[in-house]
């Protein structure tokens, strides 16, 4: 049976951070607007800042959409699955913001994440849970982690930091939503840690 917590510590903070995988789903108001559905991994790339806080690195890509629906209504849910050990489900609907370069919360969220350091680091979205639940993952498949792909880190490791701000520019949909809600604020800030 599926449980509802109030915060996020112990067994449940322990299997959020063991995940390798995690989803984010968030959708604009319009009715017709698009609901977007990412997959998150990494390594490194997510921490519970505390019992009522996840945060996670964004990094580069071809759209922006959670950052859009974020900055236009801030709904957002989280979703880890077991894919090995016991199944589980957790997720935590939540509000989210995110956090640019140029923020003055920048600087200390940063050291939370070991690969901070990776090309291509756009903003830290932070999420504040506002309901935290589990439920059997009996569906879900057995899957074996192998490692995790550097192609992005590759790709993106070979631009400055002034090229990856062109990359940016010259996607379609990084500064607007493809339902045309502000995505990521252009020209993309220096990086200061």
């Amino acid at each position: 049976m599926g449980k509802v917590y109030e915060r996020i510590d112990g067994r449940l903070r322990s299997f959020i951070e063991q995940q390798h995988v995690f989803f984010t789903a968030t959708a604009p108001l319009s009715e017709q607007g698009h609901v977007n559905l990412s997959p998150k991994g990494m390594t490194g790339s997510l921490a519970v800042l505390d019992e009522h806080t996840v945060a996670f690195l964004d990094f580069g890509g071809s759209t922006a959409e959670t950052i859009a629906h974020l900055r236009e209504n801030g709904r957002i849910t989280l979703m880890w699955c077991a894919f090995s050990g016991p199944p589980k489900i957790v997720r935590v609907h939540g509000t989210g913001e995110p956090v640019f370069r140029d923020d003055p919360r920048w600087d200390g969220l940063i050291p939370h994440f070991p690969n901070a350091h990776l090309p291509g680091l756009r903003a830290v979205i932070v999420v504040t849970a506002e309901r935290i639940s589990d439920s059997c993952g009996f569906a879900v498949p057995l899957m074996e982690y192998q490692e995790d792909r550097t192609l992005h880190s590759d790709f993106f490791g070979r631009k400055t930091d002034e090229e990856f701000s062109a990359y940016c520019e010259g996607k379609e949909h990084v500064a607007t939503s493809i339902d045309g809600l502000p995505a990521l604020p252009l020209p993309l800030p220096a990086r200061t840690s």
